[in-house]
């Protein structure tokens, strides 16, 4: 597999890293129809955890079958296939070597209180990753949470040992909490601090929702304000965030999301496509169509990012 230049100038990002953390980047970055481009399409399926399984699978009960799920990201040639120890091991013979993997290694579930500091339980470790053959671990931050600084202890502990073996660390990283409003979950400041500190907790790779203009901090909007940073459009918003991550030198993907039509899904991929995102990781927009539409509307995202330079 030679690697093309992008691939090499991202990799040159991690300057601290291993030569497995490396190649297990390189792996994830090559595979599929992006290839080599730097951009990257992922399926993840963890909702099963955090929806539960009717809300997740019943639009299209093939989807209870983990081995859908491989195939899907497989025949859409998609970049990797993010899930829980439990999917990813009911299909880690059948697919090895396949596609790449990244282990989700904490979830949480719609069953506890609502109440309750949203958190999440560590559900698997590095050594499953390693066992499993994936490319890397995924784990879920939720800055503002009280429970904050314990995940980011809990990542500190799990990124180590992950980088130790050789594995990527993908940081899903969701700000939410008692100090924040609904909207604010998802304004612009807030979502540039979250992606900034998922960096800073050493992500390979940043996932976060797409931004609105929304700013939530008093003492941030005064900064925006007065530094004129532009936010207006989504497209801005998502340069914006790329900025953030160390001006760019870290890769910074986009959830996709609850249910939307094609038209709405395919004009956010656009925008994140042209504010320089590094790509989507789309989950119930994807396994949630029947697979003929969902391979088709994978294959229009994928098109957007291949022909953005």
């Amino acid at each position: 597999m030679a690697l093309t230049r992008k691939v090499k100038e991202v990799l040159s990002w991690y300057e601290s890293d291993n030569p497995g953390t490396k190649a297990n980047l390189a792996r994830m970055l090559m595979a599929g129809r992006l290839g080599g481009s730097g951009k990257m399409v992922i399926l993840p399926v963890d909702q099963g955890f955090e929806h539960g399984p009717a809300r997740s699978f019943a639009a299209n009960p093939a989807a209870y079958d983990p081995h859908y799920h491989f195939k899907l990201a497989l025949d859409a040639g998609l970049n990797a296939y993010a899930a829980p120890l439990g999917m990813l091991e009911a299909g880690a013979d059948t697919f090895a070597g396949a596609i790449p993997l990244i282990l989700k290694v904490n979830s949480n579930n719609s069953l506890v209180a609502k109440d309750a500091a949203p958190d999440q339980a560590v559900t698997s470790t590095a050594q499953d990753a390693l066992r499993l053959g994936c490319s890397a671990i995924g784990f879920t931050i939720y800055p503002g949470s009280h429970q904050a600084y314990d995940q980011m202890e809990e990542i500190r502990e799990l990124a180590a040992e992950a980088k130790a073996l050789g594995l990527a660390v993908v940081i899903w990283s969701y700000p939410r909490g008692a100090g924040l409003s609904k909207d604010g979950e998802t304004a612009i400041d807030v979502t540039a601090y979250a992606a900034h500190m998922a960096a800073l907790l050493g992500a390979h790779i940043v996932k976060v929702k797409p931004p609105t203009a929304h700013i939530e901090q008093a003492e941030a909007k005064k900064v925006y304000e007065k530094e004129n940073i532009p936010v207006a459009t989504l497209e801005e918003r998502i340069a914006h965030i790329k900025q953030t991550t160390f001006g760019g030198r870290r890769l910074v993907i986009f959830s996709g999301g609850g249910a939307k039509s094609n038209a709405d899904v395919l004009g956010e991929v656009r925008s994140i496509a042209a504010g320089g995102g590094d790509g989507s990781i789309m989950g119930r927009n994807a396994f949630q169509r029947p697979k003929a539409e969902s391979l088709e509307l994978l294959s229009e995202i994928v098109g957007i990012y291949k022909s953005t330079k």
